[in-house]
């Protein structure tokens, strides 16, 4: 008596449609989300490690370098994975290549 008979409404042919418009328009702040934080963090982390790289690579006997634990030294011997350094006069220590976080210039180290 009080409750009225519910019917199922048919969707209109133009509903259908904005239907995915605004799926996609949901989307996209997720998408403009990513590629901000594509530009902002990621390529700048990937750049420098490749600079990193590259320095690295670079390293020859006789540069002053300075490790991750603020250590510095000439480089006497190089390896595949290994570098030696002298911190001191006849003070040699072996380190791994990627604990060298800076080449210095010629003369820093005194």
């Amino acid at each position: 008596m009080f409750i009225s008979s519910a019917f199922a409404q048919t969707v209109p042919a133009a509903a259908a449609g904005s239907d995915m418009q605004s799926t996609l328009m949901s989307m996209l702040p997720l998408v403009l989300m990513f590629v901000v934080l594509y530009f902002v963090m990621i390529r700048p982390q990937m750049k420098k490690q490749k600079e990193h790289r590259a320095m690295i690579d670079a390293l020859a006997k006789g540069d002053e370098v300075a490790t991750g634990g603020g250590l510095l030294g000439t480089v006497t011997k190089l390896g595949d994975s290994y570098v030696t350094l002298e911190v001191a006069t006849g003070v040699e220590i072996q380190i791994q290549r990627s604990a060298v976080v800076q080449v210095l210039p010629k003369g820093s180290i005194k």
